[in-house]
Formats: structure tokens, sequence, C-alpha cells
């Protein structure tokens, strides 16, 4: 379980307690439809939040109580997100990298690095390294994970308000049974990315 952004190794030497490090992770990359939505959190070290880990590991409840943590411990935190016409547009990898640029430059503080979940880096100009399973290493990015499936999962039972008979409010765009069954029944609505294999 991840309790600090300490002593990570990067391209450029070592992180040390004092400088600003975000965290960075996205959420809905796997998804038929929806927006991939990319989370920042710039925690302080003095106000810790205990329990932090990949959103994927958590319960919706627990997800749900450490995002409201974050919200008043964090030194910062924000939110990016690409639309899924966005996403057919350039490929998922890039609209998942332009999510995260989003959300790093919507941080109220500038950070001085941040560390991004997986093995792609973004265009900003800032010292950063990409660390595969991050959410596991990182308690920065595994508290961005939270921010970023949080966020991602209210809007898509938002979503369902405005696009009945899905079922996004349960499966939040993911290929469920469920969810390609309704796309074989009523055909693809517009937040469906119709680049994706089992949308059309």
């Amino acid at each position: 379980m991840p309790e600090s952004d300490c002593l990570i190794n990067t391209e450029n030497g070592i992180l040390r307690s004092g400088r600003i490090v975000a965290g960075v992770d996205e959420a809905g990359r796997g998804c038929l439809a929806g927006p991939v939505v990319a989370g920042a959190v710039i925690l302080d070290e003095t106000r810790p939040i205990h329990g932090l880990r990949d959103s994927k590991e958590l319960s919706e409840r627990k997800r749900n109580e450490l995002f409201e943590q974050i919200r008043e411990r964090a030194l910062a935190y924000s939110v990016g997100m690409t639309a899924a016409e966005e996403i057919d547009r350039i490929n998922i990898l890039q609209a998942a990298l332009l999510a995260m640029e989003k959300a790093v430059l919507a941080l109220q503080k500038e950070p001085d690095c941040i560390l991004i979940d997986g093995n792609s880096k973004t265009s900003l100009p800032i010292e950063q390294k990409a660390i595969v399973k991050g959410d596991s290493k990182c308690a920065s990015i595994a508290a961005a994970s939270i921010v970023a499936k949080v966020t991602r999962d209210r809007i898509m039972t938002e979503i369902e308000r405005e696009y009945p008979g899905y079922g996004f409010s349960r499966h939040k765009g993911y290929p469920t049974k469920e969810h390609l069954g309704a796309l074989r029944n009523l055909g693809p609505c517009p937040i469906h990315r119709k680049s994706f294999k089992g949308v059309l």
C-alpha cells in the first residue's frame, strides 16, 4: 500500500520531501462510452490520508470516503477529461494523456514534478516520471486514481438520465454483457466511442 511519494527515483535524481509533487492517473480508458477522466493530486505531508490505494481495489463506499478526505486534506486536486468524440479522433492513449495534461494545468498549485501511472509521459514542459502500477506504489497517484474514478462514475450516473436504457449507472460504460446487449438493441448513442470494437 503506498504511504509516501518521497524517495522515488527519477531520471534527474531523487524526489525529496519539500518538493511539490503531483500524482496523475486516469479512469475509463477501457470503456466503450463516455469520457476518459484524469485526476491530479498534490498531497499535504502534514495531513496524511490513510488507506490510499488503486481505486479498482476499493469498494465504491471506500472510494467515496477517501475522495472526500482528498478534497479536505490535499494541497490541491483537479480533474481533466476528454470526450468520446475526441477519443475517436486522436485515439485513446493520446486522449488519456490529454486528459492528464488538462488535470495538471488545472491544479491551483504548480507542481515541481508529476508522477504518472503507466508507461507514457505527457507533453507538458515539466519534470515527470511514468511509473508502471504507480497507483500501488505512490500515494499521490493512488489519490489521483480515486479522484478520477469517483468523478467519472458520477458523470456516467448522470449520463444515464440523458441516455436511458444502456445501464450506464451500473456498468459505467465498460463492455459488460448488459452494455453489449443494449448496444445490439438500441445502437450507439452520442457518447459512445465509435472507434471501439463492439460499438458499431
